[in-house]
């Protein structure tokens, strides 16, 4: 998918099995299991979304989600925790969080939120190229405001390459995102789509074997 999550919580047992089934998803994930550790890697490397456990040592994941906020962090957020109190709930949306959802944890219920999550954060958006501009709600890309002959396909590979943030992205993630479990993948597809791109974005890499990247 390309997505990249990063997931706090402390207890560990708890942490490693969200953490395989996310994986399984297709997700790339980074864990910690304390704040101060996840405040570190959140200013490392960029993410798609924060899934945080709000009863934590040293401080809450609401203080650690305001400060984020407040450095200008707007990565979406999943609160995951054991409070069921509406106050509690109440400030979670307030610190800043997109999903608040309350333990036992069903991880099916967990894999839709996400989704929905991320559907939100793309979709509202257009995302600028250079001169370029890539419509991720109705999948189209214009130059100059006029539309180019892009196929839908090459338009959603093209969104997953850039939502990579120049990682390298797998051709399995690209079979899987383009193409239905009932539908048969192509690698000859893929390369006619790269194709297409290439003839606008000069900065598609093939890099051979594994997938192509974006190169920011």
């Amino acid at each position: 998918m390309g997505f990249k999550i990063l997931l706090l919580e402390d207890d560990k047992l708890f942490n490693e099995t969200i953490e395989d089934f996310l994986e399984e998803e297709g997700y790339e994930v980074i864990t910690a299991l304390d704040p101060y550790t996840a405040l570190e890697i959140s200013y490392e490397s960029r993410f798609d979304l924060y899934l945080f456990d709000v009863n934590l040592p040293y401080e809450s994941g609401f203080n650690l989600l305001e400060k984020l906020r407040a450095s200008g962090d707007k990565t979406p957020t999943i609160f995951l925790t054991s409070r069921d109190d509406k106050v509690s709930m109440i400030k979670g949306f307030d610190s800043g969080a997109d999903d608040y959802m309350k333990k036992p944890i069903d991880l099916d219920e967990l894999s839709v939120r996400i989704r929905a999550v991320l559907r939100r954060e793309t979709r509202g958006d257009r995302i600028e190229l250079g001169e370029y501009t890539l419509d991720c709600n109705s999948k189209r890309v214009y130059c100059d405001g006029k539309e180019l002959n892009i196929t839908n396909k090459a338009v959603e590979l093209l969104l997953l390459l850039v939502t990579a943030k120049g990682e390298v992205v797998r051709v399995d993630e690209i079979e899987d995102r383009l193409w239905h479990v009932s539908e048969d993948a192509s690698l000859g597809a893929i390369r006619v789509y790269i194709n297409s791109l290439k003839r606008y974005f000069s900065n598609i890499e093939n890099i051979r074997g594994v997938g192509y990247r974006f190169v920011i």
